[in-house]
């Protein structure tokens, strides 16, 4: 079905009002020389997909060792995103998911919400800590006899 046009071959592409925004184009960003010759752009995309593989397998590590594992995740997800449509699309999601949760976390009514959770739970810290030291004193847990 053609949109805006008689031709049989042509077909018209309708702009989306709201795909104004500066998001780059999809697709490989490697350079014209490496795109140009199809073996050198398939070694290419190996070694991308590897490096990111490394980084990703290095940060899911970090999940369970010390280490920013989320943030090291999300860089592997970049080199990938620099030659996969797929990963281009992910972080896309990523952003826009994290751009909400800030949008949703400065509402006034959830910072007030927050402001009086942290101040009950930190209520409910000192007032177990006085009842220890009152109870043992500033003696430590492995020192008690008790």
């Amino acid at each position: 079905m053609n949109t805006g046009s008689d031709e049989p071959g042509e077909v018209a592409v309708v702009a989306d009002a709201g795909a104004e925004s500066q998001e780059p184009e999809l697709g490989s960003r490697a350079p014209g020389f490496i795109k140009e010759r199809r073996a050198l752009h398939l070694s290419w995309q190996v070694g991308v997909f590897v490096a990111g593989l490394a980084v990703v397998v290095a940060g899911a590590l970090m999940l369970v060792l010390p280490g920013p594992g989320w943030l090291v995740i999300f860089g592997g997800m970049a080199i990938w995103a620099t030659e996969f449509v797929w990963a281009q699309l992910v972080l896309r999601w990523t952003k826009r998911k994290v751009t909400e949760a800030a949008q949703r976390a400065l509402d006034p009514r959830v910072r007030r919400r927050n402001v009086i959770l942290t101040s009950v739970g930190l209520v409910i810290i000192a007032v177990l800590g006085g009842i220890y030291v009152w109870k043992f004193g500033l003696e430590m847990p492995w020192n008690i006899d008790q």
